[in-house]
């Protein structure tokens, strides 16, 4: 699969959160606030997870009903994939 610019931009945001929560345990910022930038984080990484499933899926999806194939077995793997990532 070809990831596109839109998901490493994602991906490069939440790297620059994961930065910023450092900055903010270096500076002894309070666990409340630590805490509520830790979830921003899984938020965007949870985001970005759906998105290059639902890619990937859209993909293959496509490529089997070319092919004639059910698609049925592809949904259920990625659902699959989504519960395992939570």
């Amino acid at each position: 699969m070809e990831y596109g610019e839109d998901v490493k931009r994602r991906l490069k945001r939440l790297e620059g959160q994961v930065r910023g929560v450092l900055n903010m345990m270096e500076e002894d910022k309070p666990c409340k606030e630590v805490v509520s930038q830790l979830s921003a984080v899984r938020s965007a990484a949870d985001k970005a997870i759906a998105y290059i499933v639902a890619m990937n899926l859209e993909n293959c999806i496509l490529e089997e009903q070319e092919k004639g194939n059910d698609t049925s077995k592809l949904v259920k793997e990625a659902i699959d994939l989504l519960v395992k990532s939570r």
